[in-house]
């Protein structure tokens, strides 16, 4: 809302410097020239026109901001995607974890990315939509994946050591050799998966969903915290491990 002053007419100067020392007149003047133009402009009605066209144009500018916001996400999630897609198949990081992480808190479907390779340590995917992604060889270490889907990925040979992947959905997920020491697999979805070759030492697999498993051979489970009931006794009769050092791993000695 738009207040305006109604200022009085100006005294003659001589009045105002009367009671001042000569010397003082200069600035005096100065004062006087300046409340005369207070004054005319205070009766121009144009100076309020103008007043109004401002408060106008911030309000238009207001409307304009809110009107463009999703032109402004769009173009914020194709930066995203390009990001991502030029850095395919390529090492590093290159900006992939934030523009990842962007395009999920949005909402937005990451189904089909392939990261292969990258450099991804600590991203933060809760409840992403990565079926068929392509996470195979990538660095995802101190990751979460809570609650992800994960469906039907690739995840060959990517290290996921002491990530999160509580109560998300790895069904039809190729695993084979990726790692994933001291991991959190609680209420994790592995039907249909194959797990040959992969590290699980020291993984927490609380009310695992692995009844349907694929295959698990060479896979080492030495270690894995709160297994469910007949688990473990399963993974041995088709070819899983229990061995502490890599060295006995890798030299196929099972009797460690």
């Amino acid at each position: 809302m738009i207040v305006r002053e109604v200022r009085e007419r100006p005294r003659a100067l001589r009045e105002r410097s009367i009671r001042f020392p000569r010397w003082t007149l200069p600035f005096f003047a100065l004062e006087w020239i300046w409340d005369w133009l207070a004054f005319l402009l205070s009766r121009w009605t144009f100076v309020v026109v103008l007043e109004y066209l401002g408060s106008l144009s911030i309000l238009v500018a207001v409307f304009f901001y809110f009107h463009d916001a999703d032109n402004r996400t769009q173009q914020r999630h194709y930066q995203a995607w390009q990001v991502i897609n030029t850095a395919q198949g390529k090492g590093g990081s290159g900006g992939r974890i934030d523009a990842l992480q962007e395009l999920n808190e949005d909402g937005v479907p990451l189904v089909g990315v392939d990261v292969s390779g990258a450099f991804l340590q600590g991203v933060h995917l809760h409840k992403a939509r990565l079926i068929r992604s392509n996470f195979s060889a990538a660095d995802v270490r101190n990751s979460d994946f809570s609650d992800a889907d994960l469906e039907d990925s690739e995840l060959r040979s990517a290290n996921f050591r002491q990530s999160n992947f509580t109560n998300a959905s790895l069904a039809g997920t190729h695993l084979e050799d990726a790692d994933f020491q001291n991991a959190n697999l609680s209420d994790c979805e592995l039907s249909g998966a194959t797990l040959d070759g992969a590290d699980l030492r020291f993984v927490t697999f609380t009310n695992l969903g692995w009844n349907h498993i694929l295959s698990i051979k060479r896979a080492n489970l030495f270690g894995v915290r709160n297994a469910p009931a007949g688990f473990l006794q399963w993974a041995s009769q088709h070819g899983a491990v229990q061995i502490e050092k890599d060295e006995d791993w890798e030299n196929g000695d099972h009797s460690k």
